[in-house]
């Protein structure tokens, strides 16, 4: 065989902000046939668990080993030319202790002489944390210490002091370590404003009523919002825009992203060019990217280039909510359920189906005339629906 010929398989770039990857599970085992196109691992980021192509046609060699984190451009496997007998795969880089754990546990374990391997780890993938330890210790098989020398006078007994159970912890994913990151940025370094506007959503509900003879899918709630949103944008191109050292970026496309609530994460599927599409095309690219979000099938490319972002609260009866803006993102618009209450039109007493919608800005790009006149454009949009179709 010739290394030379082989072909490198390094730790990819799967999202814009990735910095290292952890590889999760190999598909293809060490030293079987790949083919060009056939997933061969999965990988770990920052955004979600995404699984990893091979370029070429050949024999996979594996260098890093399930469970390892690695840089972006490491070497993680090489795929040689032509078929060969099964190579035994390559030994472990053992570390002295192996037995996965977080230095807390090791450091407790080490203080009452439990060893590590006699410890059940309830962490990700096994790892062993300090709760697993403590439970161990209470449960009295952990080894009793050496007894000391009675002394000549016997002390006072000690009160019995009942400790409360410890907590079990959990550690993050990389995609919650991520979020927590960037959100905790937003609030530290953004100076966001609030306004809100209610919306008579009556116009949207009776559209909504009438397209079941013209339109599959019917366009959710959230999907007409997006719509008028993105045309919107187009219309106040600061809202649009991003901070960036001292300066503003405004972009060309308007990429509407919406939150979606996977398993243990918040992902932001993104609608490219949505001022370009009919709300029934964003009703189509809404479900099955929502759906990829959830099962996990979802790639970087329609995670990434969100030029502002929707998060819907109103499916769960939420009324009104903040939503934290995603740097560099100039603004975020959060939206509540839609209710019934009681209203005054022309000086009589009436029922509307009302909703709220919040809009946090980043202060260094608008002010509060420009986010007040996009809201408004926004409400007025909703409340005159038949502009969203077209």
């Amino acid at each position: 065989m010739s290394v030379a010929s082989a072909t490198t398989v390094r730790m990819p770039r799967l999202s814009d902000s990735m910095e290292e990857g952890t590889i999760v599970r190999w598909l293809k085992v060490h030293g079987g046939a790949v083919r060009a196109g056939e997933a061969i691992v999965e990988i770990e980021t920052d955004k979600a668990t995404m699984e990893y192509e091979a370029e070429a046609d050949g024999v996979l060699e594996i260098v890093v080993h399930e469970g390892d984190t690695v840089a972006l451009g490491e070497v993680i496997a090489q795929i040689v030319p032509g078929e060969v007998d099964r190579p035994t795969p390559p030994p472990r880089r053992e570390r002295p202790n192996r037995i996965r754990a977080t230095p807390l546990a090791r450091r407790l374990a080490a203080e009452r002489g439990i060893e590590l391997a006699t410890v059940h780890g309830t962490g990700r993938r096994g790892h062993v944390v300090k709760a697993d330890v403590e439970a161990l210790a209470a449960n009295g098989i952990a080894p009793e210490p050496a007894p000391e020398p009675a002394p000549a006078v016997p002390p006072e007994p000690a009160p019995v002091v009942q400790s409360a159970p410890a907590p079990q912890r959990q550690e993050l994913t990389r995609v919650q370590q991520r979020i927590a990151s960037r959100m905790a940025q937003s609030r530290a370094t953004v100076p966001n404003f609030e306004l809100e506007v209610e919306v008579d959503m009556d116009a949207c509900l009776k559209l909504r009523a009438e397209l079941p003879d013209h339109a599959d899918p019917v366009p959710s709630i959230n999907d007409m919002v997006i719509r008028a949103c993105a045309l919107a944008l187009a219309k106040h191109p600061r809202v649009n825009g991003s901070y960036r050292d001292d300066g503003f970026d405004l972009h060309d496309e308007v990429n509407v992203g919406f939150a979606v609530a996977a398993p243990d994460a918040l992902l932001v599927p993104v609608i490219r060019d949505a001022n370009r599409k009919s709300v029934v095309e964003i009703a189509h690219e809404t479900r099955a990217l929502a759906t990829k979000a959830r099962d996990g099938s979802i790639t970087p490319s329609e995670l990434s280039g969100a030029t502002f972002t929707i998060s819907n609260l109103g499916m769960f009866g939420i009324t009104r909510f903040t939503a934290v803006i995603n740097p560099p993102q100039s603004a975020i618009l959060a939206v509540g359920a839609v209710q019934a209450r009681a209203v005054v039109r022309d000086g009589e007493l009436a029922i509307a189906h009302i909703m709220s919608a919040s809009l946090a800005s980043d202060h260094r790009i608008l002010y509060g005339a420009d986010a007040a006149r996009f809201l408004v454009d926004v409400r007025e949009r909703l409340q005159a629906p038949i502009g969203l179709l077209v």
